[in-house]
């Protein structure tokens, strides 16, 4: 399948008015692409498109939430009309919430379904007969949560189950269809952004997103590429691969770990941050990053490894060859 150049591209983001949705519109602006970005809150998009666009960069925006049908029906028309289609959607939008599963009240466990998983539903079918007429991408953000347990954000994680079960079984029907379309699952680490400040907290405590986190941008740098070269799924952050693997591989003793690690690192011993919103009500604010900077790591080996798979083969041909020449020598 031949993706055309970002440069060439219309590309859709939800949830691109912070985090990991914003740091994809600012990528793929810089990169040429004719970006529209899609969040509940008309004041925080409009920030983020002044601000690409005051870079020199292209981007629309429209007011839509992505768990009513209706209001992503109306956003894609809207597209349509304005620019004539699109060529990739991404599925970032999403909310959290901290809470142990017996304390969550049943209707915002379900609101983060409505958002988290149906807002995904809603996107790809809405989105999908463009992308079908056109040729292009859909990009899905799930989490490593979606490969490993993760208490106190248990409903987060059982909505992510559910998105991979959807993406996944999604790519077979077109493939079975022969569809032009390209699906991909992007599946980040902890990253540093304001997940926890705009995640409901029913906890005592102040929550943050459990360390290792990574900096934004290199999820939008594989977004960005997905974007350009089919790509099935991919984990973003070496610390989230080893994770999953341990989980998969070793789940018993991944219980005993996580749950020691994670009762340990999601919540601090500090005093509960008031939310402005972001789960029942819209609280993007325009930020890329949250406030875990002094613990993030900017660069990651194994997404730099994937991201790049010919340069890293003939990289690790080359040491093997030189190892070899060297052991000959001794010999």
């Amino acid at each position: 399948m031949q993706l055309k150049p970002l440069n060439e591209q219309t590309i859709v983001i939800t949830g691109g008015s912070s985090g990991i949705g914003l740091a994809t519109a600012e990528r793929a602006a810089r990169s040429g692409a004719n970006v529209v970005i899609i969040a509940r809150g008309e004041d925080a998009l409009e920030k983020a498109a002044a601000k690409i666009r005051a870079s020199g960069g292209r981007c629309d925006h429209v007011v839509a939430d992505v768990a009513s049908r209706e209001q992503v029906r109306a956003a894609v028309a809207t597209i349509i009309d304005r620019h004539g289609g699109f060529d990739t959607w991404v599925s970032n939008a999403g909310v959290g919430v901290y809470a142990k599963l017996e304390d969550l009240a049943d209707e915002d466990h379900r609101q983060v379904f409505e958002t988290n998983y149906w807002g995904v539903v809603h996107c790809a079918t809405e989105a999908l007969p463009q992308l079908k007429k056109r040729g292009g991408a859909l990009i899905t953000m799930g989490s490593i949560s979606s490969q490993m347990p993760a208490p106190l954000l248990s409903s987060y994680t059982a909505s992510k189950y559910a998105v991979k079960g959807y993406i996944d079984s999604l790519r077979l029907e077109l493939m079975h269809d022969d569809a032009p379309v390209s699906v991909t699952l992007i599946q980040p680490s902890g990253i540093n952004t304001p997940f926890s400040k705009h995640a409901l907290n029913e906890t005592d405590d102040r929550a943050q997103v459990p360390p290792p986190v990574y900096d934004p941008e290199i999820v939008a740098k594989a977004v960005c590429n997905a974007a350009e070269n089919p790509v099935r799924d991919m984990i973003v952050g070496g610390g989230g691969r080893a994770m999953t693997l341990l989980a998969n591989v070793a789940p018993n003793f991944a219980d005993h770990l996580f749950e020691k690690a994670f009762f340990a690192t999601a919540l601090r011993d500090k005093r509960k941050r008031r939310s402005k919103g972001g789960f029942h009500e819209t609280g993007a604010d325009g930020a890329i990053y949250g406030d875990q900077g002094t613990f993030m790591r900017s660069t990651s080996l194994y997404t730099t490894m994937r991201l790049n798979p010919a340069a890293t083969a003939i990289g690790l041909l080359a040491v093997a060859a030189g190892a070899a020449g060297l052991l000959k020598r001794r010999g």
